[in-house]
């Protein structure tokens, strides 16, 4: 079965509920779709079975992705969220390979937060242990610093602030002063830092457009085929358009 290489949102959404993946798109801002055999649950590689470091360069859609951010932000580095439509559409996925992609770039470094605390993925896709804690142990805690929840990757230039011990509710904690001053803290400490935030899905949860608060851009991610137009127009209905840098069409598996 081919897939398209690339996605007009405008006409995804039109087109989405009788829409073939055979049929051919065009490329519209960010809008992508991953192969199928780009598996969303895939953690990215970055160590062989002898537990030494791998590095892959990332593909070329992340890449694209990377440069088209790049040209909407200007020359000052920018905080960006990726979120899905609905879970389990590999937001998380592209998240982790949108961070690789900055990271790659020797004159770049990347920080991936990960927002996404109910499904919280990302130090076991780069195999880190948080020790120390992580991105809802800092929010709880005054006394605890930026400096000791962040982790060192096997991805050279790419730094994770894991999500830390899963909490029932995390509204107030995203809501808080001190979640948005750590995310500007975290941009200015160093300017050719990217920060990626790994969020919930839109649908579902208030937590990603309390994030999407915080950011300057917004990367969606959409189960292609699974997410129907109405699905998509109710999850960005309470987004700042001026945030939204685009969408994915990502086939989950």
């Amino acid at each position: 079965m081919n897939s398209p290489a690339s996605a007009n949102i405008e006409d995804y959404l039109r087109r989405a509920s009788t829409a073939s993946r055979e049929q051919p798109a065009r490329d519209h801002a960010l809008t992508r779709s991953l192969h199928p055999e780009t598996p969303a649950a895939d953690a990215l590689q970055v160590r062989d079975a002898h537990g030494g470091e791998v590095e892959h360069a990332p593909d070329d859609v992340f890449r694209g992705i990377r440069t088209r951010l790049l040209s909407l932000g200007g020359a000052k580095n920018f905080t960006t969220l990726v979120t899905a439509v609905s879970p389990r559409s590999g937001a998380s996925f592209v998240a982790r390979n949108l961070a690789a992609a900055f990271a790659f770039e020797a004159s770049k470094s990347a920080l991936l937060i990960d927002c996404n605390v109910r499904r919280a993925s990302q130090h076991v896709a780069l195999g880190i242990e948080p020790t120390r804690g992580g991105l809802l142990d800092y929010l709880e805690q005054p006394q605890r610093t930026p400096q000791q929840v962040l982790y060192r990757t096997r991805v050279p230039r790419l730094s994770l602030l894991p999500a830390g011990q899963p909490r029932a509710t995390t509204g107030e904690l995203f809501s808080a002063a001190r979640m948005r001053a750590l995310v500007d803290a975290l941009r200015v400490q160093y300017p050719d830092r990217y920060l990626l935030l790994d969020g919930p899905a839109l649908g579902g949860s208030p937590d990603a457009l309390l994030l999407s608060e915080m950011v300057d851009y917004v990367v969606i991610v959409a189960a292609f085929g699974r997410d129907s137009a109405a699905s998509i127009n109710q999850a960005i209905a309470g987004l700042d358009p001026k945030k939204v840098a685009g969408a994915i069409f990502n086939h989950p598996v």
